[in-house]
């Protein structure tokens, strides 16, 4: 899980009431020994078996220092059975018979998209799903990290521990062992809270559908040119250029993979535009820029020098262009001046978005996808039978929205195009 920042230092809705908050600073059970051997996960497959309910689960990674998302240590509890540290390194191959046990279990966690497509990896994955963050935000919570809603919820102090740690560290030390086993101490009674919270709003049946998309999303699709995303990337003035940044970017990226080390642990941005920025002639002018001339990158020297010159030479056909091209609209900053029409569109669908998410307490990037009311917006026609409403609840439907999404959007959005096309008509006034 991530590391508790949510503002846990800053007076939350309990305190403000004068409610007191106790600091949760250790297990009620103490914590356990880690799992670590095929025989351990069968004691632990057996205990969670007679435990009752549902499953209270966390995974922690090591985001930041290695490429992967996998997860290195996963935490379980559940009622009757108490808290099951495991590690899933030595015990990736043994792992089918917990997977027997609590596959089949409602599984609750905090952010559970951050976490899924790593347990997926070793074969854990839940039949149903509670996220307790996603619950929070659609029960209107200002603040959704774990720490405040715990706070908020059971007047419970969960202090900021060590979720941005290096993960992958053997021996982990016993602070991080007890930070992560509050992780999941309270998370059972926490989603009985939001249950509660979710059904008394009349929201129940939302929490369902997005729990539920949650669950099967599967991990998210890779960005198309990644490169880009590389810092200053916008410093550089050519193709040739851009080309080197790429170049030496997809580099870095196959090395880290091997490696399982973050990539910016094993190349800073930093350095991937200075050499971008300058026509290196072989090893030595290579290592007398900063970085590439220090002890660990001088080892991968030949590695950094091939890939700028495989990008020396490309013919100029096939050097990337200077901006992106748009797979979908433009950015909307942009839209008054090539079509204002649709920029008055998304004016009125943001604005209409916005009067309904005060209504029903949700964000509005949780009632409906920003990307898609864009879509929707740019690419707009009229329907010719005049059904407006059910040609957004199409195109919504299309995009991915679920149907609690549309049931409340599609009314909200449809009185905001016929509002922007009365407008057009009657020449703005």
């Amino acid at each position: 899980m991530s590391e508790v920042t949510d503002d846990a230092s800053s007076p939350g809705p309990a305190e403000e009431s004068g409610r007191q908050i106790v600091p949760l600073l250790a297990p009620r059970d103490g914590v356990p020994d880690v799992v670590t051997t095929a025989e351990g996960v069968a004691k632990a497959a057996a205990a969670l078996s007679e435990g009752t309910g549902p499953l209270a689960v966390d995974a922690e990674r090591a985001s930041g220092f290695r490429y992967s998302a996998r997860a290195y240590l996963v935490q379980l509890r559940r009622e009757g059975a108490g808290t099951v540290l495991l590690d899933p390194i030595p015990t990736a191959a043994d792992l089918a018979p917990l997977a027997e046990v609590i596959n089949p279990l409602e599984w609750i966690l905090h952010s559970a998209d951050q976490d899924l497509p790593g347990l997926a990896e070793i074969g854990l994955a839940p039949a149903t799903l509670f996220d307790t963050e996603l619950a929070g935000r659609l029960a209107g919570f200002e603040r959704v990290g774990l720490a405040a809603i715990v706070e908020r919820t059971l007047g419970l102090e969960l202090r900021k521990g060590h979720g941005a740690a290096d993960w992958s560290k053997r021996p982990l030390p016993d602070s991080w062992l007890n930070y992560a086993a509050l992780d999941v101490e309270v998370l059972v009674e926490l989603r009985n809270v939001m249950a509660a919270e979710l059904d008394e709003q009349g929201k129940s049946e939302w929490a369902a559908q997005e729990f539920e998309h949650i669950r099967l999303a599967g991990p998210p699709k890779p960005k198309a040119d990644r490169w880009r995303r590389t810092s200053h990337i916008t410093s550089l003035k050519t193709q040739r250029q851009l080309a080197a940044a790429r170049s030496l970017w997809q580099a870095r990226e196959d090395l880290a993979r091997k490696r399982d080390v973050s990539p910016s642990r094993v190349l800073p941005d930093s350095a991937i535009i200075d050499a971008a920025t300058k026509d290196l002639r072989g090893i030595e002018a290579l290592r007398a820029l900063p970085v590439f001339g220090g002890p660990r990158q001088r080892r991968h020297s030949r590695i950094w020098l091939q890939a700028l010159e495989d990008a020396r030479a490309l013919p100029d056909t096939e050097l990337p262009p200077k901006t992106p091209p748009f797979t979908g609209p433009p950015p909307a900053s942009r839209w008054a001046r090539h079509d204002p029409e649709a920029a008055e569109r998304l004016t009125a669908a943001r604005a209409a978005l916005a009067d309904l998410s005060a209504e029903v307490s949700v964000p509005v990037e949780n009632l409906v996808t920003p990307e898609l009311v864009r879509r929707l917006c740019w690419d707009w026609t009229d329907p010719e039978d005049g059904e407006v409403e059910a040609a957004i609840d199409r195109v919504l439907g299309e995009g991915g929205a679920r149907p609690w999404q549309r049931m409340l959007t599609v009314p909200a959005l449809a009185s905001a195009l016929l509002s922007a096309a009365e407008r057009k008509g009657s020449g703005g006034d």
